[in-house]
């Protein structure tokens, strides 16, 4: 069993890894990206990576604090679903209703690697591919359709 400081170091390490592995890796636009922290360009709006001793994740959220912006984002995505499921090929897992721990309810589209443990080298790979593909997928589902998140966003 680790420690909670070797816990910290080996997530760092694992995502400066991730970072190394996606540094030539360029965005759809032709412009390099800061992968680990995606830019949505909207206003509470969030792309998170998330791996862990079960699955690796990329999480599309929605949190506005006004929960009637939060629901017309969501229905332009549901309007939009058709289109990024095609580009992503890969399993989408919608939630319109989550919560976050203090309480405020989010929404979040999500794709999903079960079965791996990134706390395992032989894993870590495999979830590396995993979290590209996926990101390189949405990227290009995301530059065609960021203008019209921007809009209703603001």
């Amino acid at each position: 069993m680790l420690t909670r400081e070797e816990l910290k170091e080996k997530n760092r390490q694992f995502w400066n890894d991730f970072r190394k592995y996606m540094n030539k890796v360029k965005s759809s636009n032709g412009r390099r990206m800061n992968w680990i922290a995606y830019p949505s360009d909207v206003k509470n709006i969030y792309i998170r990576l998330q791996a862990d001793s079960n699955s690796a994740r990329l999480c599309f959220d929605i949190q506005p604090k006004d929960q009637g912006v939060r629901e017309i984002i969501w229905e332009q995505m549901t309007e939009l679903k058709r289109v990024m499921e095609t580009c992503m090929n890969y399993e989408t897992t919608w939630l319109e209703e989550l919560y976050s721990d203090d309480g405020r309810m989010f929404s979040r589209i999500m794709w999903e690697l079960k079965d791996v443990n990134y706390y395992n080298d032989v894993d870590q790979q495999v979830i590396f591919e995993f979290l590209k593909n996926r990101l390189v997928e949405f990227d290009e589902f995301y530059q065609e359709y960021k203008e019209i998140l921007i809009s209703l966003a603001n």
